[in-house]
């Protein structure tokens, strides 16, 4: 249920999700409380134009993506840990299992292998019930590292975690099985901050390694030309969709410090 509800009840506080309570509010006011509507119209639109332009989007993003960026080469470590995220499941009319935007996560990993950074890689995520049936995230993970090269034998599937707390409790229990000690932590770099929390919190000794990243150090490019500085103040799906996945993170830190996973 738990599971359920913190992907559901985060919903209507996203933006996309907030305006539209917003409108339905002013629909439902529109001819007994109009100034009540306007207000509530017009900080929809507020909402949406904030977290659709460029400058907010990618300033909420870089301020998760550039917390663990790795300052000198990245050491060995004994393996690789790479969280779910990163694939589509075969479902008609997919021929085969697709990559989904966070797939940088197994390419990243299959680079840090073939560079001998460590022995294993450590594929950890389940297949949420209500979300279709079919193999575990895992097992289709797996399937893609092994087409990047790295055997079978140096791979270790976890595919019982449905979200990243529980990526952590079974990532631990096969390092403790296998006394591993240190791990190479691969997961997109907005996803990072919560990531690495929570594998400290258990007392993991994990080494961020992130990749996926949205935002670069760059930000001229967003005002070098009156038109770019146009073009990115005006609302685009794509911004609102980063500005809602950093949001998420931000949800994610506060709601896993309240259950003590942080």
């Amino acid at each position: 249920m738990f599971l359920y509800l913190s992907k559901l009840l985060p919903l209507f506080f996203y933006p996309l999700g907030l305006a539209c309570v917003l409108i339905l509010f002013a629909l439902v006011t529109l001819w007994k409380k109009p100034r009540q509507a306007s207000t509530a119209l017009t900080i929809a639109l507020v909402v949406l134009l904030l977290a659709s332009n460029g400058w907010t989007s990618r300033a909420l993003v870089r301020s998760l993506e550039f917390q663990n960026i790795p300052s000198t080469e990245l050491p060995n470590a004994e393996a690789i840990v790479v969280l779910g995220g990163a694939t589509k499941p075969a479902f008609f009319p997919r021929p085969a299992v697709d990559l989904s935007e966070e797939s940088d996560r197994m390419f990243y990993a299959a680079q840090l292998y073939h560079q001998k950074k460590a022995p294993f890689v450590i594929l950890s995520g389940g297949r949420i019930d209500w979300s279709g049936a079919g193999s575990s995230e895992s097992a289709d993970m797996a399937m893609i590292m092994q087409q990047l090269g790295v055997p079978n034998s140096a791979i270790i599937q976890e595919p019982n975690s449905l979200n990243t707390y529980e990526n952590a409790v079974n990532v631990k229990k096969i390092l403790q099985a296998r006394q591993i000690n240190q791990v190479l932590l691969v997961t997109s770099a907005m996803h990072m901050p919560r990531s690495l929390a929570i594998f400290k919190k258990l007392k993991i000794a994990a080494i961020p390694a992130p990749t996926d990243f949205i935002a670069s150090s760059d930000f001229q490019y967003l005002s070098n030309t009156p038109q770019a500085t146009l073009l990115n103040l005006l609302p685009e799906a794509e911004r609102l969709h980063q500005f809602t996945r950093a949001l998420k993170e931000y949800v994610g830190l506060v709601v896993y410090r309240l259950r003590g996973w942080l």
